[in-house]
């Protein structure tokens, strides 16, 4: 563009960056490949690396963390309101959530040890993180299938989901193994309702099963499928009895879809081992704890519910080998006395991530500045590799 004054023309000065940006020629098609060649670098890196974007995740974190330790405090105050009095031998850190070795809704043997490990209230923290890592944000929906051998995860997922102002939709299998919910007179469905009256949480489970083998509990006694079966009953929770594993997965996915309604469901959260769950094929042993990068997939009909949401692009965490989550995460295992909310090196993690996402950030617009600044000039000619000729 160009102005007339006293008839003589005079150029307007071009902004750096309009002079900089390439134009689609032979002269700056190596620019071209370089940008795209970074961008497809960085694109890549973002996806393929866990990386924090969020700084204020850290306090959800702490948030959660706190939620469930008050969780743990009215359960406990709760039980020994109405003489349910925990073990001083097997629950060590008197927390409520530790079940007996054996009961008439046991279904299976489980690590003591393990079941103590995840009353950490710093877990909730975990959750939180991993929630952020599969791209959950405020608002959104997420799935929850859950067994009652587990009931501190289940509490951690509530907790977390509490903090980030997401909704669980939450089926849950009430058989548990050793050291799990399989106190008759306080099973999951009591530890809930507890939490309810109490405000704590007010997420109710969409559907109920009674888990165990076929998830109709054909491994627990007589009398504690009779219990429980009245127990969901008279909840008026939707009762899952199909012992079939595909016609199963199908309906709790259905059911699913439709409390969802309109809303996407942004990740599935697998706590415990559930038949249902998990399936049959003997792969998903060797599914990796946290966030689950899920590439091969059993036969349909051996498929549980966490395999068919990866089918469905759905991010997967898996919430089952302990030991590996604490390994990875940097959390104590079987700790004497709890960890207080925010301590743990999770948060430590977090922050490591946020640092790493904010260098790779500075690390590209650098790049992308200097090979627009030096398109003219020699940088360009050393960044081809002889890939466009001159």
């Amino acid at each position: 563009m160009s102005l007339q004054r006293n008839g003589a023309e005079k150029k307007l000065p071009v902004p750096f960056f309009s002079r900089n940006i390439p134009k689609e020629d032979g002269k700056n098609q190596t620019v071209i490949l370089v940008l795209f060649a970074l961008s497809l670098l960085f694109f890549g890196l973002d996806k393929l690396v866990p990386l924090g974007k969020e700084d204020a995740g850290k306090g959800e974190m702490l948030r959660a963390s706190e939620i469930m330790a008050e969780a743990s405090n009215i359960l406990i105050k709760f039980q020994k309101a109405n003489g349910v009095i925990p073990d001083r031998k097997s629950d060590l850190n008197q927390t409520g959530l530790i079940g007996l070795e054996f009961s008439p809704i046991t279904t299976s043997i489980g690590s003591l040890e393990a079941k103590r490990t995840t009353n950490d209230p710093n877990f909730a923290a975990l959750v939180v993180f991993l929630l952020k890592e599969a791209g959950v944000k405020k608002g959104e929906t997420i799935a929850v299938g859950a067994s009652g051998s587990f009931p501190a995860l289940i509490l951690a997922v509530f907790s977390a989901a509490k903090a980030m102002d997401v909704r669980p939709l939450v089926i849950c299998s009430l058989g548990s193994s050793q050291w799990g919910a399989n106190i008759p007179a306080f099973h999951w469905l009591h530890i809930q309702n507890c939490l309810l009256e109490a405000g704590t949480f007010t997420v109710k489970p969409i559907g109920l099963s009674l888990g165990g083998e076929k998830d109709t509990g054909k491994d627990m006694s007589f009398e504690g499928r009779t219990l429980l079966k009245k127990d969901i009953i008279e909840s008026g929770i939707y009762f899952f009895r199909e012992p079939d594993l595909r016609k199963n997965v199908e309906a709790k996915m259905r059911l699913y879809e439709e409390k969802a309604g309109h809303d996407k469901i942004k990740a599935f959260i697998n706590v415990g081992g559930s038949w249902s769950n998990m399936g049959e094929d003997a792969q998903v042993l060797k599914l990796k704890p946290g966030l689950s990068k899920i590439k091969m997939f059993p036969p349909v009909g051996k498929r549980g519910i966490l395999y068919e949401m990866a089918a469905r692009k759905i991010p997967v965490i898996h919430l089952l080998y302990i030991k590996g989550l604490v390994r990875k995460y940097g959390l104590i295992w079987d700790p004497v006395p709890l960890p207080k909310p925010g301590e743990g090196k999770i948060y430590q993690l977090a922050g490591e991530k946020q640092a790493a996402f904010l260098f790779l950030a500075a690390l590209y617009f650098l790049l992308v500045i200097l090979v627009l600044f030096f398109q003219r000039g020699k940088l360009s000619s050393f960044f081809s590799f002889g890939l466009v000729p001159k």
